[in-house]
């Protein structure tokens, strides 16, 4: 990872776009519709570090050289992160291609080396992510406090969540009835029972693009890793970053499922049969995952 993808809170936030003309325009646009407060700077004014003061964000769009280093210069005096439009090397960040569905946004950039690409892929990505998407992560931000207090363990808490993304919980709000699908939230939060941890054997064979679709939600949603040695990095990418990752032991795996937590063995052979009955006996729930498409 070349550069860390941030996201800046916009609401009461004030960004400052500098210079004129349609590159300063397009970057306008891109916050049409957001919370922030767009302070325009031209000329004399966009050179004084004052005019930054308390932005969040700045961005300066000129063709001359002198003005855009001069204003992204005040920017830093400021404290303020500046991009500056076709000018890597006076940005301190660059500008992704954006996916905007409100509360839900995504951001795909190539560190300023292929913008062209950024936006093939955003229209890509773009046509998957249904326009009610942010209706449904509006309502679980909502909602969070409330979930965290009746499910304050994290693994409970993402399995429920889980359910709740695939369920009418979701159906309500991508549809728009915001009041009914917080009905069936609430609803679903208070039948929630303890999760039932499990053990998913998955062998892996190669590169990441060779899994099945049902293997990389599997690790998608792993609170656990069991790795054996010299499994592809590319694969263990696909899990969450804040998995926990442990040596395989059968003791420790038998006793996290009984906890509840979700565990994937990842595995470079066929699933060990020891393994297998030391579960089976233990209750523990198994299932080998299908090892390529």
């Amino acid at each position: 990872m070349d550069a860390f993808p941030a996201f800046f809170p916009l609401a009461g936030r004030t960004v400052v776009i500098a210079g004129s003309g349609e590159a300063a325009d397009a970057k306008a646009r891109l916050f049409e519709g957001s919370p922030a407060t767009i302070l325009r700077l031209e000329g004399d004014a966009a050179l004084a570090p004052q005019a930054y003061a308390g932005a969040v964000l700045a961005f300066v769009a000129s063709e001359d050289d002198v003005f855009a280093a001069a204003a992204a210069q005040a920017a830093r005096a400021a404290h303020v992160p500046v991009n500056v439009v076709d000018r890597p090397a006076l940005c301190d960040f660059t500008t992704p291609a954006v996916i905007d569905r409100g509360e839900v946004v995504a951001a795909i950039g190539t560190g300023g080396a292929s913008p062209m690409l950024a936006t093939l892929l955003r229209h890509d990505i773009e046509a998957r992510v249904p326009e009610g998407a942010g209706r449904v992560a509006a309502l679980f931000r909502t909602m969070q406090d409330e979930i965290r207090r009746v499910l304050p363990e994290a693994h409970r808490r993402r399995a429920f969540l889980r359910a709740a993304l695939s369920g009418p919980v979701a159906e309500a709000a991508m549809a728009g009835d915001m009041d009914e699908a917080a009905l069936r939230l609430r609803e679903s939060l208070t039948a929630d029972r303890a999760t039932v941890g499990r053990v998913q054997f998955l062998t892996v064979e190669g590169a990441a693009e060779l899994l099945t679709l049902k293997a990389s939600r599997a690790l998608a949603a792993a609170d656990v890793l069991a790795v054996d040695p010299g499994i592809n990095a590319e694969v263990l990418n696909l899990a969450r970053r804040d998995a926990e990752r442990i040596i395989p032991a059968v003791d420790r795996l038998i006793q996290m499922a009984q906890q509840g937590l979700q565990i994937v063995r990842l595995i470079r052979g066929p699933a060990p049969p020891r393994e297998l009955q030391a579960l089976a006996q233990a209750g523990v729930a198994t299932e080998v995952l299908p090892v390529a498409s």
